[in-house]
């Protein structure tokens, strides 16, 4: 839903495992199905005569599009060798190729630029299954392995096309660039450190810089899942940008405490031109921060956000809905984010694969149907109607819309949404217009009124403290130690 709306960003990761596939060797095409048609891939198809495709799954909700575009792909072309990969892929791995029914020749688990050379170097032959990462119906190789230096690969964007497409908010269009990668905390919520085995690598500034100059896009959205935690890289990045009179607009996400620790260096990057910041606040009360293990206060939170109105950062911040929530707690929400001058989104709490609370809380879901699954749906038991409660969430929502990303904030983003019509993009003014149809309660009702063709694989019973194989994708070092 939010790919509808509020931003649509380039793929990022598939750029860089194609740009690992074209230095191997192969001729490569990339198609983003967030803005070409079914058809257009058809097209593709029947006129590129690939060998192999390959499709990166980063999101639940798409796994049963990218099942049925595999059916129809072998289907089309028999001998074509297919692959799925991607951060969600890479949690359910099994049930992808079950619910292929030999449509899908393999699972990549895991970083996708190293293996996915030796994935097709591999097609055909009976050594694929003990390939790193790599599950088959005939079996899965070892743990999947982490690209050793972030400066190798950078993204193929020349394989990107109507890059005009990609906007996040009013920075339009927007490229996609990373700067580090992996996340050293542990949030109950969130599979980023369990899929990179809370691992955390960073690029060379000089390589970091090149990148981002090289980019044409005047605004630029950096996805670390954590922006600047260690200070002297995002100066190094920040001066190699100055010394190559870089100068765009960026956006950001990082934590509260990362924040108010390092300050001075988001002072400096908003004289670079850092213009969005994104704060995962999450909750408001100190008992649902403790539930999240966001191991911060409500008053470090509110903190960041002072030092974020003093050096004169746009911020928006997330709280994330749970669905035992009443009407009071949705109206305290509702009365607290209109008294601050930030952006507040509200996502709804989903025990995701690869999360923590997969495994304490999934026991108790009401659907299994992969497309429920986007942080906008209830897919736990709701305390109110389930009707109700989305009564609550969108009357919510459209509050906040309308005072912050509505008509009425024109004068503030104004000029940017301006400057963005006079180079003839139009995907925030489109935003504006399409937010009643796309958060619309009875849409969101409706959804789970669907008929389901492919469920999520029923939970384990719920366990006290996840076996390390079950949770993360990339081993941590020291659980790789002592194995």
């Amino acid at each position: 839903m939010y790919s509808e709306l509020y931003l649509r960003l380039e793929p990022l990761g598939l750029e860089r495992v194609a740009a690992a596939v074209r230095a191997a060797g192969h001729d490569v095409r990339l198609l983003d199905l967030q803005i070409f048609t079914h058809d257009d891939y058809r097209r593709e198809l029947a006129e590129f005569k690939p060998e192999a495709v390959g499709f990166s799954l980063n999101y639940l909700a798409n796994v049963p599009e990218v099942i049925d575009l595999a059916k129809e792909t072998r289907r089309r072309a028999p001998d074509c060798f297919i692959m799925v990969g991607g951060h969600s892929g890479s949690f359910i791995a099994p049930e992808l190729l079950e619910h292929g029914a030999g449509a899908i020749d393999c699972v990549v688990r895991g970083e996708g630029e190293v293996i996915t050379p030796r994935v097709l170097e591999a097609r055909g032959d009976a050594k694929l299954s003990t390939l790193p990462g790599v599950v088959t119906p005939d079996g899965q190789g070892p743990a999947p392995t982490l690209l050793d230096d972030l400066d190798r690969f950078l993204p193929a964007r020349d394989l990107a096309h109507k890059r005009h497409k990609y906007f996040i908010g009013v920075l339009d269009p927007c490229a996609s660039a990373e700067l580090t990668r992996g996340c050293p905390w542990d949030c109950s919520f969130c599979s980023a450190w369990t899929f990179y085995g809370r691992s955390y690598r960073k690029s060379s500034p000089e390589q970091a810089a090149a990148d981002l100059a090289s980019i044409r896009e005047p605004n630029v959205f950096l996805v670390d899942d954590v922006a600047f935690i260690h200070p002297e890289h995002g100066f190094a990045i920040g001066q190699e940008l100055e010394r190559r009179r870089v100068r765009k607009q960026y956006y950001l996400e990082t934590r509260c405490d990362v924040l108010i620790k390092n300050k001075e260096l988001f002072a400096y990057w908003k004289k670079l031109g850092l213009y969005y910041m994104f704060l995962g606040l999450e909750a408001l009360d100190e008992e649902a921060l403790k539930l999240h293990r966001k191991r911060i206060t409500p008053g470090e939170n509110f903190e960041a956000l002072e030092i974020a109105r003093e050096i004169g950062l746009t911020v928006a911040v997330n709280i994330i809905a749970d669905c035992d929530w009443d009407e009071r707690r949705f109206e305290l929400v509702r009365e607290w984010a209109m008294t601050v001058p930030e952006i507040v989104h509200l996502t709804v709490a989903t025990p995701y694969p690869g999360t923590e609370i997969w495994f304490t809380e999934a026991r108790r879901l009401t659907s299994r149907d992969y497309r429920l699954f986007d942080v906008a749906h209830a897919v736990l038991p709701t305390r109110m109607p389930l009707d109700k409660f989305y009564a609550e969430l969108v009357k919510t929502q459209d509050i906040l819309n309308r005072k912050h990303l509505g008509w009425s904030a024109i004068p503030k983003y104004g000029f940017p949404a301006v400057r963005a019509l006079l180079r003839g993009q139009t995907n925030y003014v489109k935003m504006l217009s399409k937010f009643a149809s796309v958060v619309n309660e009875h849409r969101q009702y409706d959804d789970h009124q669907r008929p389901v063709t492919y469920e999520m694989k029923p939970p384990r019973p719920a366990v006290a403290k996840p076996d390390p194989a079950e949770l993360f994708i990339h081993m941590p070092a020291r659980l790789q130690k002592q194995a």
